[in-house]
């Protein structure tokens, strides 16, 4: 990488002004934020297209997808299983190319353009008097600038509707919200108590039951009915991103205020990838006879591991395909996820995600550095008492395999990637403790402050 060292000047500032800006209370206005995000994000995008090194992934596989639809061409396929992923994101790939984008930019410009989405995002997202300057923190956030600007990798465009969508979720009101109340758990075990389990059912199930009244339409019905479908429409399209987003989906079906919006939002969800498989023919020249190959293409998942956490230190920190261990590694995601919602059902839906996808980045048998950004945006918004430890540890772990590891050759990679994957363990207790520990009862403070550094006294702006 020709530009490592101004790269990392620009991202060890981010962080520190970031750290700044949390020990001096700063609440600069929104759109400055905004500003400093597009700011970073143009130079290093700029610097990115200009340098000899390339991400191979954004070379040999997305590319590929962008010019398959340039030419007519179902991207899945002619690129030979480089893009497996419904064709959202090279349909805008390759509309860039058609303008006449050069591919360094062009490529870049869908991902940059979301993360910059994202900073007022996070703002709506963390809501309050902070708002903003988690806005900022978010916008020098150096692992998003190296994977929406330098890498180019898409998580930022799964992101952007994912967020938008809890935002739409929540809708307006205060900020602090609770998950699972046991109000319903309370009536049922009374009335099992009381009526015996038959009778109770009745009552619950049966006509007039609780499940029929809440089905029946409310008073704002048809706000709550639309709030629940664009939530929806935009969880679907994060969907068509990337297949990741199906853990936020909870956490969005919380924020929704009833049953029936509910229901509509899962329609939705599941509505607008449909929409785009069997547009297929349409819009990118695949026939009906190869759409039952597409799907097997997006369903297959090769079993690599040895790139971060507990698989390296088995695979003496090489990739590897281990069918066992992929297995074994999934099955630990399905435990510990179900286990994060059941300890975080009643938080704030919003700290229910963030465990859930804290939890999967501790557990998972394999990841690229880019999934590191899926709790990002929901992390700054809520931090925990340890969240930046976590921040600066996985953008470091990172920044060292983007910036200083693609100084070298081939063989010198590898022998780098031996230690640099297995070194990740480290991080692994410290995802863990970031966990909102403290906010699984939706009775805790709301927002448990970072630790920050000792210093002298502030006044706090009342803005």
């Amino acid at each position: 990488m020709d530009y490592a060292v101004l790269t990392g000047i620009i991202l060890a500032a981010g962080v520190v002004t970031a750290l700044i800006a949390q020990w001096r209370d700063w609440r600069p206005p929104l759109i400055v934020a905004i500003l400093v995000g597009v700011v970073v994000r143009v130079l290093l995008m700029f610097t990115a297209a200009h340098d000899s090194w390339q991400p191979v992934d954004f070379v040999e596989s997305f590319k590929p997808a962008g010019e398959a639809v340039l030419n007519g061409q179902d991207p899945v396929l002619a690129s030979e299983g480089g893009w497996h992923f419904l064709p959202t994101i090279p349909y805008m790939y390759g509309i860039l190319l058609w303008l006449g984008i050069p591919w360094e930019y062009a490529g870049r410009l869908v991902t940059v353009v979301a993360d910059i989405v994202l900073i007022p995002l996070v703002a709506k997202l963390a809501g309050g008097p902070k708002a903003s300057l988690r806005a900022l923190q978010y916008a020098l956030n150096p692992l998003a600038l190296l994977v929406a600007a330098i890498h180019g990798q898409v998580e930022p465009v799964a992101l952007v509707f994912g967020v938008a969508a809890f935002v739409v979720a929540r809708g307006p009101g205060a900020p602090e919200r609770v998950g699972v109340t046991t109000e319903i758990v309370t009536r049922v075990r009374r009335g099992v108590t009381t009526y015996g389990w038959r009778a109770a059912l009745r009552r619950v199930l049966g006509p007039g039951g609780m499940l029929h009244r809440a089905l029946l339409p409310g008073g704002s019905d048809r706000a709550d009915l639309r709030r629940g479908a664009l939530a929806g429409l935009l969880m679907g399209l994060a969907l068509c991103a990337k297949s990741w987003p199906i853990w936020l989906i909870p956490g969005m079906l919380l924020l929704l205020p009833n049953l029936r919006a509910r229901i509509a939002a899962l329609f939705m969800t599941g509505l607008v990838p449909l929409f785009f498989l069997v547009t297929l023919p349409i819009f990118a020249g695949t026939s009906l006879q190869q759409i039952p190959e597409v799907i097997k293409v997006i369903q297959d998942i090769r079993p690599i591991v040895g790139e971060w956490g507990w698989t390296p230190q088995l695979t003496g920190g090489n990739w590897s395909l281990e069918p066992e261990m992929a297995k074994i590694g999934t099955n630990l995601i399905y435990v510990c996820v179900v286990a994060a919602v059941l300890l975080w059902r009643r938080a704030d839906p919003i700290d229910l995600t963030t465990a859930v996808l804290l939890i999967f980045m501790v557990v998972t048998p394999r990841l690229g550095a880019q999934y590191l950004l899926w709790f990002m945006p929901f992390l700054v918004a809520r931090p925990t008492r340890f969240a930046w430890p976590a921040i600066i540890g996985v953008s470091v772990w990172s920044a060292y395999g983007y910036l200083y590891m693609t100084q070298f050759g081939d063989n010198d990679w590898w022998l780098l990637h031996a230690d640099w994957s297995r070194a990740s363990i480290v991080l692994l207790p410290i995802l863990l403790v970031a966990m909102p520990w403290g906010r699984r009862n939706p009775t805790a403070p709301p927002l448990a402050e970072p630790i920050e550094p000792a210093g002298p006294a502030r006044v706090t702006s009342p803005v």
